[in-house]
């Protein structure tokens, strides 16, 4: 698969750590957990949408855009590192922000909110949960061109075909590493969310011929709509490489999300904090909290045996960590 033929920017120096979890491993008894740590990419507090930006980025930059316009919940990832791309380009960005739980949304929260003002966002633009988000972004869009600019809109999560060849890239680099170690994955456990570190992984192992299995898990969304999200974002980023991409492999686990997005679980929490404790790793509740909760019970109901290799894709979001630190009152 030839990423080279796409415009790529670089916000990482070198490749992130594929690490093996020997205390993890030991706690939960069952596979070798291994972790990618893509908690520790490039920008302001990393995680895995630098790995989107890189190419997202570069498309604006060659469109000739001098501003950058996407979206995300009260605490969004995505948008801090949008932002923190940004200010890399020397480009102002807009966010609009979706209080997905009614009244969630503070203007002075900690986390990634108070990282959105210390890194000068231009704008903020709050709209109720269930909003069409792309005719929001349209809107403040509309605004920066009346003012001369040339607006270039993100979709949430940076899940495109062009923001998940990131993870297309991802694929290659764990590969890369795991024949430097030696190493037989057995699967790829990675959080399904708005789609493009799922479907971008899919591809990446897909296109490789490795036969190795990606198995998303949900943190918003039951299969019957998270799958689909998944499938068209797998195909139309394979078909940017003239590949027809096998709907049938992909794999999303519900079970995980509890009351609703961004709600914590008990099981959240144990994950959290097993993960804290054993590795010295910190997970963030929204994502990667849940989605290793999911790693866990998969592991518990004998999904994987004794002497398989799984590897976890720590996405990161640590920076949102301590706006939900009553979660974890002991």
């Amino acid at each position: 698969m030839n990423l080279a033929q796409f415009p790529r920017r670089r916000y990482t120096e070198g490749q992130t750590p594929l690490e093996f979890l020997p205390r993890l491993t030991e706690a939960l008894d069952g596979p070798n957990i291994w972790i990618k740590r893509d908690d520790m990419l490039g920008l302001a507090g990393g995680g895995n949408k630098t790995r989107k930006l890189e190419f997202l980025v570069a498309d604006a930059l060659a469109k000739g855009a001098d501003t950058l316009i996407t979206c995300g919940a009260v605490q969004s990832n995505h948008a801090r590192l949008t932002l923190a791309a940004a200010c890399k380009e020397g480009m102002p960005c807009h966010l609009v922000i979706e209080e997905r739980v009614s009244g969630s949304y503070n203007e002075n929260a900690s986390g990634n909110n108070f990282l959105f003002h210390l890194m000068g966002v231009a704008g903020i633009t709050v709209v109720p949960g269930g909003s069409n988000m792309m005719e929001a972004m349209e809107k403040v869009a509309e605004d920066v061109r009346k003012k001369g600019g040339k607006p270039y809109i993100i979709p949430g999560g940076g899940s495109n075909a062009v923001g998940s060849l990131g993870y297309v890239a991802c694929a290659e680099e764990i590969l890369e590493q795991a024949f430097d170690k030696g190493l037989n994955i057995d699967c790829v456990v990675c959080t399904s969310g708005s789609g493009g570190t799922h479907g971008g992984l899919a591809v990446g192992f897909w296109g490789n011929n490795t036969g190795i299995p990606v198995v998303g898990i949900n943190i918003s969304r039951p299969n019957e709509t998270q799958r689909p999200i998944i499938i068209k974002d797998a195909v139309l980023t394979a078909a940017r490489f003239g590949l027809q991409f096998p709907e049938e492999i992909i794999e999303c686990v519900e079970g995980y999300v509890g009351s609703g997005y961004s709600l914590a679980t008990s099981a959240m929490v144990e994950a959290v904090r097993l993960m804290a404790r054993t590795e010295a790793i910190l997970l963030d509740p929204v994502y990667t909290g849940k989605s290793f909760s999911g790693l866990i019970g998969l592991i518990r109901q004998g999904r994987f045996k004794k002497g398989e290799n799984v590897v976890f894709v720590h996405t990161g979001g640590s920076p949102a960590l301590y706006h939900y630190k009553d979660y974890f009152a002991e």
